[in-house]
């Protein structure tokens, strides 16, 4: 069995406590305790270096264990500026989340991304900030205030390595995650734990959302869907269509990324990018059904991602007052309900082989392209 281990907020907290705790007490942590919240458990994490910059400044330094994940991060140093006092009224737009009356304020510092699509605020999201603020909180006496910088020395590096850019994420990682364990999700054996919480979802509800990533997850639950219905499926959405339709759920809304959830449409039910891809050849075939001109349909077939193929439609139709983005992806959408429920149907031995399916894209802004109007009865119930 492979071995879990922490998202990466986690880290950015254990360092955070561990500087705190120098500031009040001027000893040095060798092992924080963070509280994960999700799950309700208590982390030890080593530290490896503390240090008092001034009186006011600590510094700690831990570094990144994901288990036996596949993840770029491991190992990556994680540091954590903590001083005494808030920030100031400005803080958001200078790379912090908080401000004037503030208790604790959270900036990202060198390595920790910038969000274009949010006004360059830091890739720093809620799980991450309900973490630092609710385990930093209980160590503050009435009326202290600090500010908590967090640093990634490699992020800028690492970032090149990432689909960040894709979502809008750029000079740096994000600290994104819903929970503070890491599963190996490039391991074979992952699935079993998928299908472990979708056996335990789906004996509670007819209606599940299924989420490819952390991105998909932090938007449905922004958007007002119960998260005790999302789960998470990775790249495995093929086996957990099937697992659901044994497990007797009723409808699945399929809740991703453009660039990701349109493989389905070509009938690719794994869609981790080494095994397979299509989606230009599948965006260009349903921009010809469409009709699209020829030349438009070479520029979407040569473009170098899903999203600068959108780009490009979405410029198409600016220009000549057109509704292809709405056309084609409302194809496409359609084409991955169809298939999604073909699919299930003839791999489903021991289901019923009727669960239905309705899809929602979203682009690298997290706003949604589509929805296919089995989804929109879907969240009709949903939210």
């Amino acid at each position: 069995m492979s071995r879990s281990g922490y998202t990466l907020p986690v880290f950015a907290c254990a360092a955070a406590v561990a500087a705190l705790h120098w500031l009040r007490d001027r000893q040095t942590l060798t092992l924080a305790s963070v509280d994960l919240i999700e799950p309700a458990q208590i982390a030890e994490i080593p530290i490896e270096q503390v240090a008092g910059l001034s009186e006011n400044t600590a510094l700690a330094i831990t570094r990144s264990d994901p288990g036996d994940n596949l993840d770029l991060t491991k190992d990556t140093p994680i540091w954590a500026l903590v001083e005494w006092g808030g920030g100031a009224g400005g803080d958001e737009g200078a790379g912090g989340a908080g401000g004037e009356g503030e208790v604790i304020t959270i900036k990202g510092g060198e390595g920790i991304g910038r969000q274009m699509n949010a006004d360059d605020k830091p890739a720093i999201y809620a799980y991450a900030q309900r973490l630092l603020k609710e385990n930093l909180q209980r160590m503050l006496a009435p009326g202290e205030k600090i500010t908590v910088t967090i640093i990634l020395p490699e992020g800028r590096s690492l970032a090149v390595r990432t689909s960040n850019s894709a979502f809008g994420v750029v000079e740096g990682l994000s600290l994104l995650g819903t929970t503070g364990i890491s599963q190996p999700l490039s391991t074979p054996d992952q699935l079993a734990v998928f299908r472990a919480e979708l056996q335990d979802k789906a004996s509670r509800f007819e209606s599940l959302v299924f989420c490819i990533g952390e991105n998909g997850l932090d938007l449905a639950r922004k958007l007002g869907i119960n998260p005790e219905q999302l789960v998470k499926t990775a790249n495995w959405l093929g086996p957990m269509l099937v697992e659901a339709d044994v497990l007797g759920v009723k409808e699945i809304l399929l809740f991703g990324y453009h660039g990701k959830l349109m493989k389905l449409a070509g009938g690719i039910f794994h869609t981790h990018h080494y095994l397979a891809d299509g989606r230009r050849e599948i965006l260009s075939a349903h921009c010809a059904i469409a009709g699209l001109k020829s030349p438009d349909i070479q520029a979407v077939f040569n473009s170098a991602t899903a999203e600068a193929a959108l780009t490009y439609l979405r410029a198409l139709d600016a220009s000549s007052s057109t509704d292809w983005v709405n056309q084609v992806y409302s194809a496409i959408a359609a084409t991955i309900d169809v298939r999604s429920q073909e699919y299930i149907q003839s791999h489903s031995e021991r289901g019923t082989g009727s669960t239905v399916c309705g899809s929602i894209l979203f682009d690298r802004d997290r706003k949604i392209i589509v929805k296919s109007k089995t989804a929109g009865l879907l969240m009709g119930k949903l939210c």
